[in-house]
Order: structure tokens, then sequence, then C-alpha cells
């Protein structure tokens, strides 16, 4: 999606908290992301679906866009992304027990669900703020341009951050560098 959004021309930011160690997350990542928030367009990744209340109070007028996947599908993803290895991001969203998805197969299961179930009752009646895209059943530009007011390129959607993408060398160097806390961005300028 992100890739989406600056394709038309949103300045998106992304995921923000690596930096921090887990408590001090805790305790300044709403605050940090409603405050990020406001230099930016649109905002996708972790941990910002955890503050979509705060950031549609702080943020009124605001459109929202879920993107929702077969949890079996999601689940494999980002058990094959992360592994068995601990992140404090996934301990802030999925519970100080549960710090990677390998092992914990049933907290992230019933978290994904319970944020889609929330996101769309949250918004069920506002239906003009929330955009529910399924990628993975051929949702793609027109939808979303509709939903955003905004013409959008001819040609298939936008698919970046496939799991033969993270397997090439440079990005699992990238992803394991920015796990660490040592940002790097792609190495495609």
């Amino acid at each position: 999606m992100r890739d989406a959004l600056q394709q038309l021309g949103y300045r998106v930011a992304g995921v923000y908290g690596r930096d921090k160690a887990l408590g001090q997350l805790r305790r300044t990542y709403v605050q940090e992301g409603l405050a990020l928030a406001r230099e930016y367009d649109a905002v996708e990744d972790m941990p910002w679906p955890l503050i979509f209340r705060e950031l549609d109070v702080a943020y009124p007028g605001s459109k929202f866009i879920l993107t929702l996947r077969d949890t079996d599908r999601w689940y494999r993803s980002i058990a094959g992304h992360f592994g068995a290895n601990p992140y404090h991001l996934q301990q802030l969203t999925y519970g100080d027990d549960a710090p990677a998805p390998v092992g914990h197969e049933a907290r992230y299961r019933e978290v994904f669900e319970a944020h889609n179930a929330a996101v769309q009752s949250y918004f069920a009646q506002r239906p003009g703020d929330l955009l529910v895209m399924e990628l993975e059943k051929g949702d793609g530009w027109e939808k979303l341009g509709a939903f955003l007011g905004v013409p959008v390129p001819d040609g298939p959607f936008v698919r970046t951050n496939t799991s033969s993408q993270r397997r090439t060398i440079l990005n699992r160097l990238r992803s394991r560098l920015n796990r660490i806390g040592l940002p790097v961005g792609t190495m495609d300028g």
C-alpha cells in the first residue's frame, strides 16, 4: 500500500519505533505517532494500526484503508518474515509473551482477526471513511482511486514486499540491519 500511495503522490510514513526499547516505545508510541503523522499525507505499517482510533480523533475527516488478507496466508507471511526472532514491535502488538510469530501462532491469529473486526466495527456507521481492500481477491487501482477521489495509473496494482523479493540477499541484509536498529533504505534509490 505504501508504494501505491507514493505512486499517487502521497508522502507516506512507515514503521517507527525501531530505535526505542520496548518500555520507552510503550510510553511514547501514541504521542510519537500522532506527531509524526502531521508531517505526512498517509501512514502505514507498524505500529500505526494500533492507534487508528487516536489518529481518527486527532485528524478528523481522514480516510482509512484496511487491507484484508486470508488469515492463513497472512500468518505464513509474517512467520516467514520474522520467524522465531523476537522483535519489540511484535511484543507491543501481540504481547510480551509473544515476541515472534513462530511458537505463538494462536495469539497472532487472534490479534490479527480481532484488529480487522475492530476496525470494521469502529467505522461501521461511517463507510465513506474506510476502504476495505482485498488485494489477493483483485482489488486495486480502481477501488483505491475511487475511494481517494484521485486518478490512478493504468496497469496492474503495485505488488512489493513479496516473499520472493524479500529473499534477495540485499533485502535480507537490509532487514537484519533494520531489526537491530540500523535503519537502511532500499538499495534501488
